[in-house]
Formats: C-alpha cells, sequence, structure tokens
C-alpha cells in the first residue's frame, strides 16, 4: 500500500529521515512552513495536497500539528476522511508530552527552537514577521517570553551556536535540552505500524510451510 506523507516543511527533512531509516513505502510530500505566520491558510493548504495526493497513494497521511489553526485543521481532515499525527504543534513532538508539559510549567514564556526552526531562523522569523524592516516589533512579538529553549534533532555545534544567535536576536536566555526526534518518531511508527504488520503475515506462512 503506498502511502503519501503529506508533512509541514518544518517536518519533512526529518520524516524524509525516519520513511528511509524504517523502509516504508511512502513519499513525504512537503507543504510550506511559512504558513505558520498565516495558520488560517495552513487547512486549505494541506486540503489541496491531500486531494492530488489521492489520485497517485492508496493512502495519505498528515504529519502536521494543529499549528495555531484552532482545530480548523482537524476538522478539514475529519471531512476529508484523513488521520493526523497526534499533537499539537513540532515542540511538543519533539520534546514529547509529559516533558512538554514540565517546560512550559518550569516557564510558561518559553519560546521554542528545532533544527529547522534555527537554521531557516532569518527567513521564518527575521523576515517573515518582518523584524528586519521593522525591528521595534521584537517589544511586541516576544517581550513576554523569558527564554528560549533549543531541542536540537541533531548534536550539531554549529546549529547550537545558530541557536545561540537566535536567542540573543530575541534578547532571550538560551536553555538547551537534547530531543532527537522524540514522540515523532513513535507516533508516525504507529501510524505506519498497521501497513508493516499486514505485510508479515505472507512470509510467516511460507516460512511455516517449509
Amino acid at each position: 500500500m503506498k502511502t503519501a506523507l503529506i508533512a509541514c516543511g518544518a517536518l519533512a527533512r526529518e520524516v524524509l529521515a525516519l520513511n528511509e531509516k524504517h523502509g516504508w513505502d511512502a513519499d513525504v510530500l512537503g507543504v510550506p512552513s511559512l504558513l505558520h505566520n498565516t495558520p488560517a491558510d495552513i487547512p486549505a493548504a494541506v486540503r489541496q495536497r491531500i486531494r492530488e495526493a489521492r489520485a497517485g497513494y492508496d493512502r495519505v497521511v498528515v504529519v502536521y500539528g494543529d499549528c495555531g489553526t484552532s482545530g480548523a485543521l482537524d476538522a478539514m481532515l475529519a471531512a476529508e476522511d484523513v488521520e493526523r499525527l497526534a499533537g499539537p504543534h513540532c515542540f511538543e513532538m519533539y520534546a514529547g508530552a509529559a516533558n512538554f508539559e514540565q517546560l512550559m510549567a518550569e516557564a510558561p514564556g518559553t519560546y521554542f527552537l528545532t533544527d529547522y526552526l534555527v537554521q531557516s531562523f532569518d527567513h521564518l522569523v527575521i523576515e517573515g514577521m518582518g523584524l528586519d524592516r521593522f525591528p521595534e516589533l521584537r517589544r511586541d512579538y516576544f517581550g513576554n517570553y523569558t527564554r528560549a529553549v533549543y531541542l536540537p534533532q541533531r548534536d550539531d555545534p554549529a546549529l547550537r551556536a545558530r541557536a545561540q544567535w537566535a536567542a540573543d536576536t530575541l534578547g532571550l536566555p538560551l536553555e538547551v535540552r537534547p530531543a532527537g526526534r522524540g514522540a515523532l518518531e513513535s507516533r508516525l511508527m504507529e501510524l505506519m505500524q498497521p501497513l508493516a504488520v499486514n505485510s508479515i503475515p505472507l512470509v510467516a506462512s511460507v516460512d511455516q510451510n517449509r
């Protein structure tokens, strides 16, 4: 069964790596991550991808959080009868539910960074939110944050340096909490597991008849 994994651009690199690691019969179809700056546009963009994918795939799975759509993404997915990976956003997916709740309990004003966001900070945050043109907006956008927490997927000194630069740009102290792929991997494995299980009995029955 060929599967289309429709993934947020912020998750696409890790989903591609997981697809290769686990050998799923799937293709990863990205949705632009810049839509996070206009979350009301996310459901329509994902729906378009779903309808395009149905022509060439047996199954469609959406790898996305709610990401600020206030339930509109899930309402659209219910109407389209498409499954979504559990989780409100990629930060909770990488950290895991319990760890994310603990981080927020420690400091509700936490700004989270991932490998993708660190690498794309110039484009997504500085340019995408207009801080390059109107630096005074930094206080309006980030004035209530008290710290930045970097949840790295890789142990990369260059990315850690970028995370420090991003935190400094926002005027926030930085904490690094290694996360890897966290619950993103385990939850995606659960969604893909039925496909793997369905392929096992054929092999097992041959072995039993030998």
